[in-house]
This record gives C-alpha cells, structure tokens and sequence, in this order.
C-alpha cells in the first residue's frame, strides 16, 4: 500500500516539474507581409502575431533594407485589445528585400526573437 502512495507522489511530482518551458514562450504564428513573401507595393505596416501574449514594454520589431538601414517608422506597439499582435510603421519602401527581427516578451516573462525576409515589387 505504501510503495503505491510513494508511486503516485513520485508521478505527481514528476508531472508538475517536468512541463516544457516552450510552452509558454511567445513565438511568431504569422505575419503580414508574410514570412517569405513577396509584394507588389510597400506595405504601410508590418504585424506580426504571436503565440502569447506579450509584454509591450520589452518587445519590439526592426526592419531593415539591404544596406541594413532602418526602415520602420516609429516604434512597434503592441494593440491592448490585441495583446499577442506587434504591429510597426514603415516609410515607403523601395522594391527590393528587407529584414525584420523580432524580440518577445511573453506576459510571463519568456523571450524569443528570430528574423525573416519579405520582399517588395519583385515578383
């Protein structure tokens, strides 16, 4: 009897301290423009959704072109009544392919960041 409680306390701890801590960080679930892609005409703004929401106060958005000047108008913001979508003006942007890099803070305190190409008028 007593090796079954001892068991099932084992499985229980073992359970409540092995969750994965991916499963709270904030990674990018999509974009517009999206990852990868082409478009006809400068966008006025890049958003990017996640897949938590995020602390506004530590994350943010670059855009650059190929010489690695910025392009972004402003800073990123981060909609109260959309939490988990950053959004970032741009300039007019020139054909040609640009960089964004992102950095997210999840509310509970995880970050990822990571990058991706969009490209304008080629096509």
């Amino acid at each position: 009897m007593n090796s079954r409680i001892i068991a099932a306390a084992l499985a229980l701890v073992a359970t409540l301290t092995t969750t994965s801590p991916l499963l709270a960080h904030a990674f990018l679930d999509h974009s517009d423009p999206a990852v990868g892609s082409t478009v006809p005409s400068s966008p006025t703004v890049i958003h990017l959704w996640f897949t938590q929401e995020l602390e506004p106060a530590f994350s943010w958005v670059t855009v650059s072109d190929q010489s690695g000047a910025a392009v972004t108008d402003g800073n990123a913001t981060v909609d109260p009544s959309s939490p988990a979508e950053m959004t970032v003006k741009l300039k007019s942007l020139s054909p040609g392919t640009y960089t964004v890099k992102w950095h997210a803070l999840s509310v509970d305190t995880h970050t990822t960041e990571g990058d991706f190409n969009f490209t304008v008028g080629k096509g």
